[in-house]
């Protein structure tokens, strides 16, 4: 039997080493998972919209800009993603993975959360749209393990 390839979004901090975590810890479990991202990046995500289409007057017209632009790769992705894991950090506010959650949300997504339990309380609503919640990318690995093999 062809074992499903499964898609990953995963969403949220840009500042540590999650992501590679989580795509190692993959492929050395062997699971057939393609991993998806914004552009991490964060000069390239900040001024894509102004380096493209013009430049802005005003910080907020160039902001706007740069998230349409963005915003048509992450819905995109989201669309394509059978999960969607969002990371939040406690160094940096990350707007953009609460909206990325409730974009996943309102599309139905399987969400998981990942963030220390000092944020528990700050992203109740977030984790309570979400089917698990996580504090390791280890844990996120052991998660889609069990949901795509069902091994423990």
């Amino acid at each position: 039997m062809t074992q499903q390839n499964w898609s990953i979004y995963l969403s949220g901090e840009i500042h540590s080493d999650w992501r590679q975590r989580i795509a190692a810890g993959l492929a050395a479990a062997n699971l057939p998972v393609t991993t998806l991202a914004p552009v991490t990046d964060h000069a390239s995500s900040d001024d894509c919209g102004v380096s493209i289409l013009g430049d802005e007057n005003s910080a907020f017209w160039k902001d706007h800009k740069g998230s349409m632009v963005n915003a048509i790769r992450t819905r995109t992705l989201i669309d394509r993603a059978d999960v969607v894991v969002v990371r939040f950090g406690d160094k940096y506010r990350q707007w953009n993975a609460a909206f990325d959650a409730g974009y996943a949300s309102a599309k139905g997504k399987p969400i998981i959360t990942l963030h220390d339990p000092a944020l528990t309380h700050a992203l109740k609503e977030v984790d309570g749209a979400a089917l698990a919640v996580a504090e390791t990318p280890e844990q996120v690995v052991q998660l889609m393990r069990y949901v795509i093999e069902g091994k423990l």
